[in-house]
């Protein structure tokens, strides 16, 4: 398999290009500037290397190996003109220590500790050469290769790591020969020593790699960038092992880089969040996006004073002044993960205190859920962790204990109110939930913040901190505690265990979407009966828009594993693709949500659900910090159940059935008409009835009033009110009476957004103009959940639904989601 000579950008596939076969980046350090006045973000990175699995198993041949990997590069295209930028970063000498000015920007000056003067750079090498000029350079040369987009590089140096004072003790180790006591090989040899250190030194580890990160630089780098890479190379060195081992790269992002979101927030102050972007984060800083590379990280964030910065730290940071009005915070991470995991957000967020009375109830739910014996035996049986070595909280005796996580809630100002009344509350109870179901939080703590309105999704979960729309806020707890268990499941699954292939999305959302109700019930502490009932109720409207998605999607999105037998697949560089990953409307398709959760609900009514939440644990006990297939999971799962091997129930049979075709699953197909006997379901339908009498009987009897005792309607659970509303959809006709009789008995425009959403909807069809205020309201403010509404205003080609669509589009376009806005645009324009 080549992959790539596949990589098209102009294609719906998303390009992995960094060559993670070759190098492998261990640690990233950050030093970067949050400039609002320019939109940017700037600073510099610097990477520590190991050489690659690929590099390390044929290393006998690495000159060959490496040299076909650049002869194919060449080919490609892919690189523009080498070129070292003709700037000058004033650097310190390694006597001080190194510290890039406070404002972040580049000094433009001569400076005696420069490591190049202008002079000497032209000298280097002619901007004008290729990467494949054979008479200047030999073609021999290894090229390193990371994925970045949107990025203004500006400079990339090698670092001078053997200048770090202490650092000595990391050399005497090294069994020295004549050739390898060439300083380069002195840097690399500190670089290994530094990278592998066990776990239980990782504050020592830490502390050098910030020193490290802060030794000079000692010889710029060529570069050049494309539209999907960074392409790195060093004159004369042939193999990744002898390739630097660590690098500074000076850069700025741009301001409309796709990884970053420049916005007001809801008090209209400036803010920039990481979006989780179809492209990751390459549009953040220069990385290795494959799933593959896992890495820790540090990062030092300056911004002015009044700007609070939010990022994935397994520390709460406080802020350090270091000059009037400019503040530093300071993260780190000692978990290995996926750069793409890694997220920052900057804005004038206000804590959401904990009132002490709050505090009780808190400590008192950490004793209601704790585990029954069964499990507390299973938790404590002693498994050696299957992952990388990193200081894991599944091997630490307290961490095992603690039910919930120390959190933080961040909001802008005028949200705090609408936080406190019930965010605050739920975070305990669902992290209790969590920890009673699965075990041990594979993360230490967790700050939830409140996004700006455009942010395009309920919710997006990261290591430490989780991003929740303001749509989860009114209409009562219940939308808010389903999607925050929803990102809370995503520690385990997600972020503790990733996917090897991103293409499999279903193992992190169909397993966040499986495990929501199973922790939201624990959380209200339901009976048995209730739990039933509510998970039947939720699996029909789940049913209902899988339905209607598969109706209404191309089938080649319908397919969980796209890859099919190829999923997994590296190219020898390990460079891949992300299926579809640039198509702008599957980031709104939820298809991969509900089959996963199909197929998990499915194997857990097959296995019966103590036997299945017990193998979950399982899983997660084995996998953490590990990245998966589906065959890992379901191989497992089997193995566990022997009996099931006499039902035909194989690895086989469920990618035929579940994974690797379109449409509903065949199993599945048969199962919606029994969740209609569930007697939540049941009260919904006998209220449709009443609605649908009484609306043909306004249109009989033409009164201009509806008596308050003719009809009496029950209350209604607010996913009920979903599908009593998905039902009367189905209506042809409501008169405007009914339409405004259903709002008041409801209480509809002061209901969660789900509801609000089916009842635009109504609006929409039934063309009631009363509320249009209403859409109005929902475009402005559920920008993560309204773009399906434009799409319903302009179908009707009523004049004015679609003078309302523009008039919406118009008042948010300038601070939508760019997916958003360009699916929306197609829709209008």
């Amino acid at each position: 398999m080549n992959v790539e000579t596949q990589l098209d950008p102009m294609k719906d596939d998303l390009p992995l290009m960094a060559n993670t076969s070759y190098m492998l980046v261990k640690h990233y350090v950050l030093d970067l500037d949050v400039d609002f006045k320019n939109k940017v973000i700037e600073g510099n990175i610097v990477l520590f290397f190991e050489p690659g699995s690929w590099y390390m198993k044929t290393s006998s041949a690495g000159k060959d190996c490496c040299q076909s990997q650049f002869d194919e590069t060449c080919r490609m295209g892919a690189c523009e003109p080498y070129h070292i930028p003709m700037i000058n970063v004033s650097t310190c000498s390694s006597e001080t220590e190194y510290d890039f000015a406070v404002s972040g920007k580049e000094e433009a000056t001569s400076d005696e500790n420069s490591n190049h003067s202008n002079n000497e750079q032209a000298s280097g090498i002619s901007s004008s050469k290729d990467c494949c000029d054979i008479e200047n350079h030999g073609n021999k040369d290894f090229l390193l290769i990371l994925d970045c987009c949107d990025l203004s590089v500006l400079k990339v140096e090698e670092v001078d790591v053997a200048a770090v004072s202490g650092i000595e003790k990391y050399t005497r180790s090294a069994k020295l020969t004549g050739v390898s006591k060439k300083l380069e090989n002195l840097r690399n040899q500190i670089v290994h020593e530094l990278v592998t250190l066990p776990a239980d030194r990782w504050k020592e580890q830490l502390c050098y790699f910030t020193h490290c990160s802060q030794a000079p630089g000692c010889g710029e780098l060529l570069f050049s960038t494309s539209t999907w890479s960074l392409e790195i190379r060093k004159l004369g060195t042939q193999t990744p092992a002898d390739f630097p081992h660590a690098i500074r790269i000076w850069y700025k992002t741009k301001p409309e880089g796709r990884s970053v979101t420049w916005t007001t927030d809801q008090s209209g102050r400036p803010c920039v969040y990481t979006m989780g972007s179809p492209i990751n984060n390459r549009a953040l800083f220069p990385c290795q996006e494959p799933p593959i590379a896992l890495s820790t990280w540090q990062a030092s964030v300056r911004t002015a004073a009044g700007f609070v910065v939010l990022m994935s730290g397994e520390n709460s940071a406080e802020p350090v002044q270091l000059q009037e009005g400019i503040l530093s915070w300071y993260y780190y991470v000692s978990m290995p993960m996926p750069a793409s995991t890694f997220t920052i957000a900057v804005g004038c967020w206000q804590e959401v205190k904990q009132q002490s009375f709050k505090q009780t109830t808190a400590t008192e739910t950490n004793a209601e859920f704790s585990l029954p014996s069964s499990q507390t035996d299973f938790r404590w049986h002693e498994e050696i962790c299957g992952h990388v070595e990193y200081p894991c909280r599944f091997q630490n005796p307290a961490a095992r204990l603690q039910a919930v996580i120390p959190y933080r809630v961040f909001a802008p100002w005028c949200l705090m109110e609408s936080c406190e009344e019930y965010l605050l509350q739920l975070i305990p109870q669902c992290l209790s939930a969590a920890y009673a179901t699965l075990g041990t939080h594979p993360f230490s703590r967790l700050d939830v913040l409140i996004v700006p309105s455009n942010f395009s999704s309920l919710g997006m979960a990261s290591p430490h901190i989780i991003f929740l729309s303001q749509s989860v806020l009114p209409g009562g707890s219940h939308l808010c505690g389903t999607r925050l268990c929803h990102e809370i499941a995503h520690a385990w699954f997600g972020l503790a265990i990733g996917a090897r292939d991103w293409t499999e999305e279903w193992i992190s959302e169909g397993f966040a979407t499986f495990l929501e109700d199973v922790f939201w019930a624990r959380a209200q502490q339901l009976s048995q009966d209730e739990i039933k009932g509510q998970q039947e109720l939720k699996a029909l409207l789940r049913w209902r828009r899988l339905r209607d998605e598969v109706q209404n999607s191309e089938q080649e999105l319908q397919v969980l594993r796209p890859k099919r037998e190829s999923t997994g697949e590296l190219s020898e560089s390990g460079a891949s693709v992300v299926k579809y990953g640039l198509k702008a409307e599957k980031i709104f398709m939820q298809v991969h949500y509900l089959k996963g959760y199909f197929l998990l609900r499915s194997l857990a009514r097959t296995i019966g659900e103590v036997s299945y939440l017990t193998s979950l644990r399982k899983f997660v006990v084995k996998f953490h910090g590990q990245l998966v297939l589906s065959q890992d999971f379901l191989s497992m799962l089997l193995e566990d159940i022997p009996k099931q091997k006499g039902s035909g129930l194989t690895v086989e049979s469920i990618f035929q059935n579940w994974l690797d075709t379109s449409g509903i699953p065949k199993p599945l197909v048969e199962e919606g008409e029994t969740w209609k006997e569930c007697q939540l379901v049941q009260q919904v339908s006998g209220e449709v009835t009443k609605w649908i009498q009484t609306n043909q009987r306004i249109r009989k009897s033409r009164k201009k009033k509806i008596k308050q005792d003719e009809v009496v309607f029950q209350q209604l659970l607010p996913d009920q009110l979903v599908l009593l509303l998905e039902y009367l959809l189905e209506e042809k006709t409501l008169c405007p009476r009914i339409l405004q009789y259903l709002e008041r008995t409801y209480h509809l425009r002061a209901q969660d957004a789900e509801v609000r959403h089916r009842w635009c909807e109504l609006v929409i069809k039934h063309k009631y103009e009363p509320g249009y205020r209403d859409i109005e309201r929902f475009l402005r403010e559920d920008q993560a959940m309204g773009v399906y509404l434009y799409g319903e205003l302009m179908v009707n080609e009523d004049a004015k639904q679609q003078e309302l669509a523009r008039k919406c589009f118009a008042a948010a376009q300038e601070h939508m989601d760019p997916s958003s806005a360009k699916v929306v645009a197609e829709m209008l324009f």
